[in-house]
């Protein structure tokens, strides 16, 4: 697909990967609306980049029927999805203190996992109903998965599972859609510079990318933005959870 002149949506805007890929989609003449549940930061980054920020709760159904109805009314129907939003608090599932408390675990799974299916399946009901593009394309959704899906570190356990499920969800997902011309992809960064990692001092950025076999250095977001691009790009894509790690397999600490 031609991204130019369509609509998309970007989950978890605001910051990081998802404001990286507002930004590259806006600049390739995408409309976008950036969805955001801090929907100032996500109006900072909408207005230089000149696209719609909507404040959502992607884990919420009523509140994201309502963002989408919203960036629907000021962009047009939606070809392109990108999930972004995510959180990851790093907790053992027996620590000090006890077992890690069951709400805690919930809220993860909840944002990072619900949260990735409930604006997939109200994109997708949108989507199915558009004119086919060139091909028979209607649309394309790419999730953020991460390469904790396949080697969830300790403390990891609440994030991992939730980005297993998204990985696990891309092909039934891309097999169901695959009717309607919709396709479904999943990325799993490897640690990116994204502005948690950057805060932390220079030494530990650089323990950390030393870790990544080759470019020994973080991913930037714009590499990530990049692969987004493609992947929207390239109509053989379907069904694929794509690693950008730099060959990165996570020790178990």
């Amino acid at each position: 697909m031609d991204p130019k002149g369509h609509a998309a949506i970007v989950t978890g805007a605001a910051s990081g990967l998802g404001a990286e890929t507002a930004t590259r989609l806006a600049a390739a003449g995408v409309k976008v609306a950036l969805l955001d549940v801090n929907e100032q930061a996500a109006k900072t980054v909408a207005d230089r980049i000149g696209g719609l920020a909507i404040g959502c709760d992607v884990a919420d159904s009523d509140s994201a029927t309502a963002a989408i109805a919203k960036a629907r009314a000021a962009h047009g129907p939606a070809r392109i999805l990108v999930n972004c939003a995510g959180i990851g608090p790093a907790k053992r599932i027996v620590g000090r203190d006890g077992p890690m408390p069951l709400a805690e675990y919930e809220r993860v799974i909840r944002v990072n996992l619900v949260g990735t299916f409930n604006m997939m399946r109200l994109f997708a009901a949108e989507a199915s109903k558009l004119e086919p593009l060139a091909g028979g394309e209607r649309g394309v959704v790419i999730s953020v998965a991460s390469v904790a899906a396949f080697e969830g570190q300790i403390g990891q356990a609440a994030y991992a599972s939730s980005k297993g499920g998204v990985a696990a969800l891309t092909m039934p997902a891309a097999r169901e859609f695959a009717q309607f011309g919709i396709r479904v992809l999943a990325i799993a960064p490897g640690i990116f510079a994204t502005p948690m990692l950057r805060a932390l001092p220079e030494a530990a950025q650089q323990s950390l990318g030393a870790q990544v076999p080759f470019p020994n250095r973080l991913g930037e977001p714009s590499e990530f933005a990049a692969l987004v691009m493609h992947c929207i790009e390239n109509g053989y894509l379907n069904g694929e959870v794509i690693r950008l790690d730099g060959a990165l397999r996570m020790a178990p600490r």
